[in-house]
C-alpha cells in the first residue's frame, strides 16, 4: 500500500516540475522590452497602415463622437431614443464590415440594409434633435458625417449593382 502512494507522489512533484514559477509568471516583462527594442529600431517609427474601409472608419469614428454625445442626452431620452440610435449605429458598423468580408455576390443586401438603417439613423437624430435632446452644434456636426457616410455607401450601392448586372449579363 505505501508503494501505491509512493507512485502518485512521485507522479504529482514530476507534473509540477513542468509548470513556470510565480517568478516566471508575473516577472515577464522581456517580451514587453523585446517588443519596445525592435519598434525603437524601426526606421518610420510609425503605426502600421490600416486595412480598413473608409466608410467604416468614417463609420468608427461618428461613432465615437455619437458616444460622447449620447452621455449628454437628458435622461427622459437617453434611454429610450438615445439607446435606440446607439444600436441602429451599432447595426450599421455590422453590416458594413458583413459587406467589406462578403464575397461579390453576397455583398449587395448588405450594403442596402446599411443604408436603409442609416436613412432611419438620420431621421431618428432629427427626432431627438427636434425634442431638444440634442443641440443645434451636435445635430448639425452628425449629420454632415451622416451625410459624407451615405454618399459613399451610395456609390458604394451602384459600383455594387454595376458588377452585379454586368456579370448577369455575361452568363
Amino acid at each position: 500500500m505505501k508503494l501505491e502512494h509512493l507512485q502518485i507522489f512521485s507522479l504529482l512533484f514530476s507534473f509540477l516540475k513542468f509548470f513556470p514559477g510565480i517568478y516566471k509568471v508575473f516577472n515577464r516583462d522581456d517580451i514587453i522590452v523585446q517588443m519596445n527594442t525592435l519598434n525603437s529600431t524601426h526606421p518610420d517609427n510609425t503605426t502600421p497602415p490600416r486595412t480598413i474601409l473608409p466608410v467604416l472608419e468614417k463609420l468608427k469614428t461618428v461613432y465615437k463622437l455619437w458616444h460622447e454625445y449620447h452621455e449628454l442626452i437628458p435622461k427622459s431620452q437617453k434611454y429610450s431614443l438615445g439607446n435606440k440610435i446607439d444600436s441602429i449605429f451599432i447595426e450599421i458598423i455590422e453590416m458594413v464590415a458583413s459587406a467589406a468580408f462578403s464575397t461579390k455576390t453576397e455583398k449587395l443586401p448588405y450594403v442596402k440594409l446599411a443604408i436603409r438603417k442609416l436613412d432611419t439613423l438620420k431621421i431618428l437624430l432629427m427626432v431627438l434633435w427636434e425634442s431638444k435632446g440634442l443641440d443645434n452644434k451636435k445635430y448639425i456636426h452628425l449629420s454632415e458625417h451622416l451625410h459624407e457616410i451615405g454618399k459613399m455607401l451610395g456609390g458604394w450601392l451602384g459600383q455594387l449593382t454595376k458588377q452585379n448586372s454586368s456579370t448577369t449579363e455575361e452568363k
